[in-house]
């Protein structure tokens, strides 16, 4: 069994697990500053509609936040924008020219999309630099080994990764011995090695610490610019000290859109949440 085929067996079968072969983004058309749109988007699970009609846009850049209660959509948004579910109806479309709903999981990840999911999933019996490796985009068909040896640009690459995520002292550490934090910041990376230009992150901050969650607010906020980053979570104290623009589902809509001082003073969203109790904040 080649090295490849073993980490494949390894990786759950809910991860696009194809970044293990390579591949550079295509380049996007973001003429209208525009990376993702979702019109119309519907999709039913045993008549049940856990999508309804829905319209989200990001923008090029942008770091928005999405947030709304249990069953509001969340999860089967971030489904249909990687390809895990098919929508009943609706387009989405990366950049102007590339049609998601015609693409396989593994070819939307290669076109520029990355998730990271809520539990961290590193190859915790290596390094931190060997999961920086694998993880690597370029020319190369296959890795066959960990040992393969690495080009200047391709050090580059992993210690910038790095410095990003702050782990550049526990490069040779095995990533199994990483605290829960750092396993996401690691998984982040890994992500980050392959150039995403729309980088989705489901619940970052749960089970961290109050100082990890403080180090992810300043990391997710650095990664917006060069790329774009939607962030599902249901801390509300942490989606405030990162939000610039928050969306907040309901049943499947766009229930509210805006500032985070906007939604929270929404009172279609403060029924959603508190039951119509006025309120200054947003409670879990």
């Amino acid at each position: 069994m080649t090295t490849l085929e073993r980490f494949r067996n390894f990786w759950p079968r809910d991860r696009v697990f194809d970044f293990l072969v390579p591949q550079t983004p295509p380049d996007l058309d973001l003429t209208h500053g525009v990376i993702l749109y979702l019109e119309g988007i519907t999709v039913s699970f045993g008549g049940f509609k856990a999508i309804d009609d829905l319209n989200l846009y990001i923008e090029d850049g942008e770091l928005r936040c999405i947030i709304g209660p249990n069953g509001a959509g969340k999860s089967t948004l971030m489904d249909i924008i990687t390809g895990k579910t098919r929508p009943d109806a609706g387009s989405a479309w990366f950049g102007q020219q590339i049609n998601l709903l015609k693409m396989t999981e593994p070819e939307i990840a290669r076109a520029g999309i990355g998730r990271k999911f809520q539990k961290p999933t590193v190859f915790e019996n290596h390094t931190v630099q060997d999961n920086l490796e694998l993880a690597m985009a370029g020319p190369k068909a296959v890795w066959p080994t960990l040992t393969a040896r690495l080009n200047a640009a391709q050090r580059e690459r992993i210690e910038s990764v790095l410095e990003t995520v702050g782990l550049q002292a526990q490069i040779h550490r095995r990533a199994g011995a990483l605290s829960h934090g750092q396993k996401q910041w690691l998984e982040i990376g890994m992500l980050l090695m392959q150039n995403p230009k729309l980088l989705l992150v489901d619940e970052p901050v749960a089970g961290m610490t109050q100082q990890e969650s403080e180090r992810t607010a300043e990391l997710l906020v650095s990664l917006a610019g060069p790329r774009s980053v939607v962030v599902v979570e249901h801390d509300m104290e942490f989606v405030r000290s990162i939000a610039r623009k928050v969306t907040v589902l309901h049943q499947g809509r766009v229930l509210a859109e805006g500032s985070m001082d906007d939604v929270q003073h929404d009172p279609r969203v403060v029924e959603v949440y508190l039951g119509g109790e006025p309120c200054s904040t947003l409670k879990n």
